[in-house]
């Protein structure tokens, strides 16, 4: 008999990607780089063309308002290493994961991280469920795969929803 956790796990993900794919269908590129506050986190570009991130290891005070782009790369970097995580392989730094750029580059990026994600949810077995889990709870081995699995379905949930309302934001005052 199959967990029942898994096909809740996969239900969830499966509503979350719908409502996030609704806002990735009306995305202009011109979205990706709005700032709507004059303290924001954004991308920049660097000396060689690649997009850089605001970053801070510890919590701003206040808290800056994310752009599209800036949600848009955390959701491919925490993607990615929770893929890395899943899949057996060492995770990747923060700066190794690149954002591809304003408009359709980062769309598909986040589409096939989508596909590849349902592939590796698709292998995982009953039993991985329990396994521990060290992403996102490094030195706690009390949370388990179905445990990230969770974060990563919320996660994705709360991000999708800043992009939305900052497209909405952008739409309503322009």
């Amino acid at each position: 008999m199959t967990d029942p956790r898994r096909e809740l796990l996969r239900r969830q993900f499966d509503l979350t990607w719908a409502l996030f794919e609704y806002h990735l269908e009306r995305l202009e590129p011109e979205d990706f780089l709005w700032e709507p506050a004059p303290l924001c986190w954004t991308l920049h570009r660097a000396d060689d063309g690649t997009w850089v991130p605001d970053w801070s290891d510890t919590e701003p005070d206040p808290v800056p308002v994310p752009t599209i782009a800036w949600l848009t790369w955390h959701i491919g970097w925490w993607w990615s290493v929770t893929l890395d995580h899943v899949e057996g392989r060492p995770p990747r730094a923060r700066t190794d994961v690149h954002w591809p750029g304003p408009g359709e580059p980062t769309i598909a990026w986040l589409r096939t991280l989508r596909t590849s994600w349902t592939a590796a949810l698709d292998h995982l077995t009953d039993d991985s469920l329990d396994t521990p889990a060290p992403f996102p709870w490094p030195n706690d081995p009390s949370h388990s795969v179905a445990d990230m699995l969770a974060w990563a379905n919320a996660e994705l949930m709360k991000n999708a929803a800043e992009a939305g309302q900052l497209r909405l934001l952008r739409g309503a005052s322009a």
